[in-house]
């Protein structure tokens, strides 16, 4: 282990250590944890008693004490001028050649993301920042299998992602203390790159996953205050975009942007773990039950209603409102599924659009020429947020409370176990974002598969073939399905055995597990 003297952090041995955690970033990630991170886990702990409450029958509703807030006449502060027009960002890991290429998409926007598409190895971790720096200073490059890569002239914005508050980083500790993965991820792209960023005319921009209240965005806002002041920046050159993919932080959207005002860049709708958020909030509840994963699309009135309410939230308050990831990728070597990967992405772009977001999210280069002539086409300016779209509905609890119509098939219960292992072999392999059945898939949809696994199981469902769905029968699935991909995939047979024996234990344990990235972190190096 090294040691710095100041702060007492120890951190374990890598090659891009010196580059990354010299003694001043050290510093101010001890200065970040001494002052944050009690506050995190007091937040943390709120989660648990409100999932208590939950449990105990309790439904989410609009708060009423925050009314004020709802019905007061603000709005954030004006947007930078390189955060106006984000009409199709692309998403993925931080290893250098996605960013590389990412940046060089073609998209106006570019999430590198250290949390759901990024296994957090202690070299994706650290070779991630040290990546970031280079891209920020436009020297990133990269030789492999006999070709270049370097940065266009012209390239996407990036925004950055740091890992949700609950998860740490055990490779780094602070008296014996795991950082906060947050504080991590943030503080490490702040420290260095904020005054490069500065002289290059942009900001310090970031993506904020899994709040569940607008008192943890009170917490993220401290945090960039502190963070504005340690680094001698202007109030404001830091902009988060909160994702809303808690079905909790849905009835919090204008909290969350208030909170947020001074540094705020709007909100995302992140679909897929809001879905998963659903099925787990509400995991001791007969009536709140999904049917297949397939059949809760962005069509259906549940999800149709947490889109047009985050659209009506953010342009009240001069804010964008950025829509979901389509996780189709461009299928190579059979047309008629590509023609079909397209056709699925244009509909739901098209529905995005129309309905009045600002922009959207895809997940590979090939879809970003699509997304971006679906939104040229029907959002000519740079943004919707003076439009009157979405402006005069009213959403009520019961619209975001009321589950879709659909049936729970076995075809649905195979591919939930067979998602969940391919994609946990993946994680386990140090890889975060999987193309799985001409789908990307990052830790969201691998979240959704095992948590409706472990929902049916356990409150005594049946496929609409009339077969049981118990313990028994998936842990017996499991093994069959890691078994045939262990002869299909020779060398990922060990992984998937690994990544069969985390998701029976996730599916059999009585106790839900609230991120299968917690047991599953463990397992990493």
């Amino acid at each position: 282990m090294t040691q710095t003297a100041q702060h007492h952090i120890e951190f374990q041995p890598h090659a891009a250590a010196g580059q990354v955690l010299n003694q001043e970033a050290l510093a101010f990630l001890g200065a970040l944890h001494q002052r944050f991170d009690g506050r995190r886990r007091e937040l943390l702990q709120a989660r648990q008693q409100r999932q208590q409450r939950l449990d105990a029958g309790e439904l989410p509703d609009f708060l009423a004490d925050t009314a004020e807030i709802r019905a007061g006449d603000w709005k954030i502060s004006p947007l930078p001028q390189d955060l106006q027009d984000r009409r199709v960002e692309i998403t993925g890991p931080v290893d250098r050649k996605m960013v590389i290429n990412a940046l060089n998409s073609g998209a106006k926007m570019f999430m590198a993301d250290f949390e759901d598409a990024n296994s957090p190895t202690w070299a994706n971790c650290l070779e991630g920042q040290a990546n970031l720096m280079d891209a920020v200073r436009r020297t990133i490059s990269l030789e492999q299998g006999g070709k270049s890569y370097k940065l266009n002239d012209t390239t996407a914005t990036l925004l950055v992602r740091p890992r949700g508050l609950h998860l740490t980083e055990k490779h780094a500790t602070l008296n014996g203390e795991a950082l906060s993965g947050s504080l991590f991820d943030f503080g490490l792209y702040a420290y260095h790159n904020a005054q490069e960023c500065v002289s290059r005319g942009t900001g310090l921009y970031f993506y904020i996953p899994k709040l569940e209240s607008h008192l943890e965005a009170r917490w993220w806002n401290d945090v960039f205050t502190f963070t504005e002041d340690q680094l001698g920046l202007k109030r404001g050159t830091i902009r988060a975009t909160v994702l809303i993919e808690t079905i909790v932080a849905a009835f919090e959207m204008d909290e969350i942007l208030y909170e947020l005002r001074e540094h705020s860049a709007g909100l995302n709708c992140g679909r897929w773990d809001y879905i998963f958020s659903f099925i787990k909030k509400f995991r001791s509840r007969e009536d709140k039950i999904l049917p297949d994963r397939a059949v809760v699309t962005m069509a259906t009135p549940m999800m149709q209603n947490y889109s047009k309410l985050a659209i009506q939230t953010c342009h009240k308050r001069g804010a964008p409102a950025i829509g979901g990831m389509s996780a189709f990728i461009p299928v190579k070597g059979d047309e008629a599924k590509n023609e079909q990967a397209f056709e699925q992405v244009r509909i739901d772009k098209e529905r995005e659009a129309n309905n009045g977001h600002d922009g959207t999210w895809v997940a590979h280069p090939g879809m970003v020429q699509l997304a971006t002539e679906v939104f040229n086409r029907l959002m000519p300016a740079p943004n919707q947020i003076d439009s009157d779209k979405q402006k005069d509905i009213h959403i009520t609890a019961a619209d975001l409370l009321t589950p879709p119509q659909g049936k729970i098939t076995q075809a649905g219960v195979d591919m939930n176990v067979d998602v969940s292992l391919q994609y946990l072999a993946a994680w386990l392999s140090g890889r975060g974002a999987v193309p799985i059945h001409n789908l990307m898939e990052d830790a969201a949809t691998a979240e959704i598969s095992r948590a409706q696994l472990w929902q049916w199981a356990h409150r005594n469902q049946h496929t609409d073939e009339g077969t049981p769905i118990t313990s028994e029968r998936l842990t017996h699935l499991i093994d069959t399905y890691a078994e045939r991909l262990g002869q299909e995939q020779q060398g990922n047979a060990e992984k998937l055995k690994e990544a069969a024996g985390l998701l029976k234990t996730l599916v059999q344990q009585d106790q839900f597990e609230e991120f299968l990235t917690l047991p599953g972190y463990t397992k990493l190096s």
